[in-house]
């Protein structure tokens, strides 16, 4: 079934809205990305909270986004060529090879509902994994 615009449309905005906002480091615009309730899964998480790779709710996700923004190693950078979608997830990939060079390589998953994330998985390649290996989040 093809995408409806209007939920493709909302599924950009979030995405992009989310993105600014890691780029920027403003935790409160990356914060009210996410529902209440969302849940977020990342290898990052055991990495800097030596916890569970899970973080549950606003809660738990503030105080473990705080620190990724705080520790973001300057090969993060953001470079995609857009989405996929199937008009309640997003995907997409950050390819290790960019335009102006290389950056980490993430896949990422998000499921949005009503214009807010309510689930979002991340996945590393085996650059950014060269990264947590190298401890540049500075734990």
């Amino acid at each position: 079934m093809p995408t409806e615009p209007t939920a493709h449309t909302e599924i950009e905005r979030v995405t992009h809205a989310w993105e600014r906002a890691l780029a920027s480091r403003d935790v409160d615009a990356l914060v009210a990305c996410y529902a209440p309730d969302a849940t977020l899964e990342s290898p990052l998480i055991p990495h800097i909270l030596g916890t569970e790779g899970v973080r549950r709710g606003h809660e738990q996700l503030r105080p473990f986004l705080e620190k990724v923004l705080q520790r973001t190693p300057v090969l993060r950078q953001y470079h995609r060529a857009g989405f996929f979608t199937d008009g309640r997830r997003a995907t997409w990939e950050y390819p290790r090879s960019g335009p102006d060079g290389e950056q980490m390589d993430f896949v990422e998953v998000m499921e949005i509902e009503k214009g807010l994330i309510q689930a979002h998985r991340v996945y590393w390649g085996w650059r950014a994994v060269s990264v947590l290996a190298n401890d540049k989040y500075h734990r």
